[in-house]
Order: C-alpha cells, then structure tokens, then sequence
C-alpha cells in the first residue's frame, strides 16, 4: 500500500510541476511574441493523459493466477508443472525434454511457468530455485523435483502420476 500511495503522490507532483512549467512558458512566451506556449501546453497535455491512463496496480488483472488454478489445481487430468526461468541454462535443457516426454501423452498435461512473471505463483509454491517441477494431481502437489534430473527421473514422475489416476479412476 505504501508503494501504491508513493506512486500517486509523485505522480501527482510531476503533472503539477509540468503544469506549472507549461502556464510559466505560456506567460514567458506571450510576452516575447514567440508561441512556444501553446506547443508546450499540447505535451503537457498529452502527458497528463497519458500518466492519467496508466492503470494502477488494484486494475491490473490477476489472470495468470486465476488461468493456473483453472487450468492446472481443477483439472480432472494430472499436470507437470514447470517453474523456469528465460536465463537458467538447466531450464534451457529440461524444459524442451519435459515437453517432448508429456505431449504425447493424453492423459497428463503440462504447464509451463515463468519465475520472472509470476512471483505470486513462485511464492505461493515456495519455489527457490529453477528449473523446479511439481507434480500435480487433484489439485494437491504429490511429489516435485528441483534442478536438472535425467530422462529416467522424468518418466518415473510420469508412470506415478499415470499409475495413480488410473488408480483413482
């Protein structure tokens, strides 16, 4: 909250100082005939708009939260959560072995999280270092791993979590 109430007060202080700057050349420039005042109140203007526009925190949407517990904590079908990250290269190399494991596969799925853009997801899961993958299954994690395993670790994983839906079935 603090940061939110930081934000607006600078906020506000540079659209008044813009316009206090735009009313002063406006003065200035009427009294020496030259007409740099009216293009200074167009930018001052168009700045106010634009910082006027600009959504506050509380109206940025929540999406990518709510899409993974939709996609990922309801789903009927167990998912291979992996939490990555665009410069970890061991990411770089499970990252498109997961996938190539899982697509083929109809009966799990798999989601893909980036730590960089989804810090609430990263807290909420505890996740301390990348790649980490969890296994979820009915909306409880039921086992995970952290870094960079082999194939076998992978399809071990993946026969759990294939075994035990079939076996809730």
């Amino acid at each position: 909250m603090t940061v939110r109430v930081l934000g607006v007060g600078i906020g506000l202080f540079l659209i008044i100082a813009l316009w206090a700057v735009a009313i002063l050349v406006c003065i200035i420039s009427h009294r020496t005939h030259k007409h740099v005042g009216t293009a200074i109140v167009t930018i001052a203007t168009v700045v106010t708009l634009i910082l006027v526009l600009i959504p506050r925190e509380s109206e940025i949407p929540k999406k990518p939260v709510e899409d993974f517990v939709n996609k990922v904590m309801n789903s009927d079908v167990p998912v291979i959560v992996n939490f990555h990250a665009e410069w970890c290269d061991p990411c770089k190399i499970l990252s498109p072995k997961l996938k190539e494991l899982v697509e083929p596969m109809n009966d799990i799925h798999l989601a893909v999280i980036d730590v960089e853009n989804n810090a609430e997801l990263v807290h909420a899961f505890e996740v301390k270092a990348v790649p980490a993958v969890l296994a979820v299954r009915n909306g409880l994690v039921v086992d995970k791993f952290i870094g960079l395993v082999d194939a076998d670790m992978i399809e071990n994983l993946i026969k759990k979590l294939t075994i035990k839906s079939k076996q809730d079935e």
